[in-house]
């Protein structure tokens, strides 16, 4: 008598099961061109982002997506002065810079994206101040497409960046900013200063090595005196 348990055939994936999962990774993409249907193709794409090995590609080359993305974030921009970004409206604008930071890691997309500059279009997040939970999850979110591009340790990246404010814009955040964006911001400085482009832009000027040195020094220092940050 045969006393191994059988499967329950609900438990093993059927082809056709995966089929109909990919149809609607398909359906999702074509959901972002209408503002109708929009929304719900970001929730639903952010969260199979990670499972999807091919997800970049695909939203690159289908047909107005990253148009849809782009606008996506141009029109919140007048919510960010003054600053009256809701939770929605943050949450909703993060599924998007998710997908972006899809194709920014992606080897396939990644050259692309920089060559259209789309990492221009987070810079006026990472200039907001407001302390507010919205605001601090959007400058994080756009840190982390930021840290996806420069954990490749390409020197295209590296090029790229220099060329950018993003220097200026991590030390502010390194000042100012909360634990979790402070963590990536210095993330970002230290793959531009192990690089040998980045760190000969940084000391070639006094004035840009001595501020560099002097936000490093009080990080540093908050770090080891916690309850000095608190005061």
């Amino acid at each position: 008598m045969n006393t191994l348990a059988q499967p329950q055939r609900g438990m093993i994936p059927q082809p056709q099961q995966m089929q109909v999962d990919r149809e609607r990774i398909y359906q999702w993409i074509n959901d972002l061109s209408s503002p109708e249907t929009r929304e719900n193709a970001l929730l639903e794409l952010s969260k199979k982002r990670e499972i999807v090995p091919d997800l970049a590609p695909l939203l690159w080359h289908s047909f107005g997506t990253i148009a849809a993305l782009l606008q996506e974030i141009i029109q919140i921009y007048p919510c960010i002065l003054p600053p009256v970004l809701t939770a929605s409206q943050s949450n909703r604008v993060c599924n998007a810079l998710a997908l972006l930071q899809c194709v920014a890691s992606h080897p396939d997309t990644r050259s692309v994206f920089l060559s259209a500059h789309i990492p221009l279009f987070l810079y006026p997040f990472l200039h907001t101040v407001s302390k507010t939970r919205p605001f601090e999850y959007l400058r994080l979110t756009s840190l982390g497409v930021i840290g996806a591009l420069v954990k490749t340790d390409e020197q295209e990246v590296i090029n790229f960046l220099l060329n950018t404010e993003i220097i200026p814009l991590c030390l502010r955040i390194m000042e100012v900013g909360s634990e979790l964006s402070k963590t990536v911001a210095t993330f970002i400085l230290q793959k531009i200063l192990l690089d040998e482009t980045g760190l000969g832009y940084i000391c070639h000027t006094y004035e840009r090595f001595s501020h560099v040195a002097m936000i490093l020094v009080s990080n540093i220092f908050f770090v080891t005196n916690p309850k000095m940050a608190l005061v």
